[in-house]
């Protein structure tokens, strides 16, 4: 406990969660701060690029095993599963609609990769390193979850016909899924030494452009908060809660399983706790047009990600290495 708790207080003062806690306190605040949505997409290109680049590098430096393809295997089942145990907990905690119930159970079988870059660097500054390949494995837990929910609503009688090509299009080509799989492949090929010609990009930058990148992310969640008080229960905030912490379980049972290291249990435990907020509402717009975006996007982005920033990041790693020896 002790462990948690001093992993937690330096967590909570470092610069990436400080830079978020400014933005939502300024957003609460109608505070005029914004950042443009064009420089915000900007970094977050960087970002996704970065993180995958230097992904594909580790790859490409400690070679390819079959625990690559357990641990996709396994990303793909839990994204599935997710949302059938995040659909089964919203009937009893959050009195939704099957609509809405189902298009807020994809967000939590998807993953939030600004959470996995978070994790990734809170583990970087614990000195603890994780399998490359985890980059990949965030990267096929995008889309099953959207397949997932869609089932959930066409299983309760409701009209199937959703599954067009507008939205295979949507899910498989989703920006942020072919940035990170593509600069992954980059990092691959290019291994090492492609690395070493771009250090000085996305390597001592990266931390500082996350920050900025998290500041736009307090704002965001901060409106969403002050605008979708009147929507989000107390049941329906308490499952924002109690779904992460399941998930993480989920994704722990599932590292320990496939033997992966501290870094690499502690990371399928974020990816599992995380909720989209990028690709599965882009999805959710094409394919369940009549759901709540006030519900599951203030959900995903106002009550998940911070307490997954704040509280569950120590908590995962804490766990992990505790369970691994790490």
């Amino acid at each position: 406990m002790q462990d948690i708790l001093s992993l937690a207080a330096t967590n909570l003062l470092s610069p990436i969660i400080l830079s978020f806690a400014l933005g939502v306190a300024a957003a609460l605040a109608r505070s005029d701060l914004n950042i443009p949505e064009a420089v915000a997409k900007g970094m977050s290109i960087y970002l996704l690029f970065a993180i995958g680049f230097k992904g594909g590098v580790s790859v490409a430096d400690h070679g390819i095993d079959g625990t690559l393809a357990l641990s996709l295997l396994a990303g793909i089942v839990l994204s599935a599963a997710l949302p059938l145990i995040a659909f089964a907990l919203l009937q009893v905690l959050g009195n939704l609609s099957r609509l809405d119930a189902a298009a807020v159970a994809a967000h939590y079988g998807s993953i939030s990769i600004v959470t996995f870059v978070a994790g990734t660097s809170v583990l970087e500054a614990s000195g603890i390193t994780s399998e490359g390949y985890m980059v990949a494995v965030a990267a096929a837990m995008e889309a099953p979850a959207i397949l997932s929910a869609l089932w959930l609503v066409s299983s309760g009688g409701t009209d199937g016909r959703r599954m067009d090509p507008t939205l295979m299009r949507e899910i498989l080509l989703n920006g942020s899924i072919v940035l990170l799989v593509g600069s992954f492949v980059i990092g691959w090929v290019t291994g090492v030494d492609g690395l070493v010609r771009i250090e000085a990009f996305i390597v001592a930058p990266f931390q500082g452009v996350l920050c900025l990148f998290l500041l736009d992310m307090g704002l965001v969640a901060g409106r969403g908060l002050r605008g979708g008080s009147g929507v989000l229960r107390p049941g329906v905030l308490a499952f924002g809660m109690v779904m992460p912490l399941i998930g993480a379980t989920c994704g722990l049972a599932a590292g320990l399983l496939l033997g992966l290291s501290t870094g690499g249990v502690a990371l399928f435990m974020v990816l599992s706790a995380s909720a989209s907020y990028i690709a599965v509402p882009a999805a959710m717009r094409v394919a369940l047009p009549e759901a709540n975006p006030s519900i599951y996007l203030t959900l995903s982005l106002g009550v998940t990600f911070p307490f997954n920033l704040t509280i569950g990041l120590p908590v995962y790693v804490a766990v992990a290495s505790a369970l691994t020896g790490g």
